[in-house]
């Protein structure tokens, strides 16, 4: 039988909260700009889950690199076994939204994750 594809949503850290969101977790190295504690109602922020401070600056949120950042990104997470392991120990207990605050929402270090937690999940 085919595994599940886990639950994961990706939205903006400015967004509201929604009942179906699960876990909420911030998924950015800086706390985002304008957001406030109170109500961003984080789960968890996980930083360490983040781009490398080189590797975004790298980016730049130019949706040209974005393929090779994506890339990049990927080798980032496979050599961080720990924090990727807490993200799919969240993962366990039901739903989880990944929380960025990049003003575009396809070319981002969330979509990244969520894509490279959705294949882990269904390898293995």
């Amino acid at each position: 039988m085919p595994k599940a594809a886990p639950d994961i949503q990706v939205k903006r850290v400015y967004d509201p909260p929604d009942r179906n969101d699960g876990a909420r977790v911030l998924v950015d190295r800086l706390w985002p700009r304008g957001a406030r504690k109170e109500t961003v109602e984080l789960t968890v922020w996980l930083k360490d889950i983040a781009p490398s401070p080189e590797l975004r600056r790298w980016f730049g949120h130019d949706p040209a690199r974005f393929a090779k950042f994506s890339q990049r990104y990927r080798s980032e997470l496979s050599a961080n076994k720990d924090t990727v392991g807490r993200m799919e120990d969240l993962m366990k207990s039901g739903p989880v939204t990944l929380l960025y605050a990049a003003h575009d929402t396809e070319h981002n270090n969330a979509r990244v994750l969520a894509d490279y937690l959705k294949a882990r999940a269904m390898d293995g």
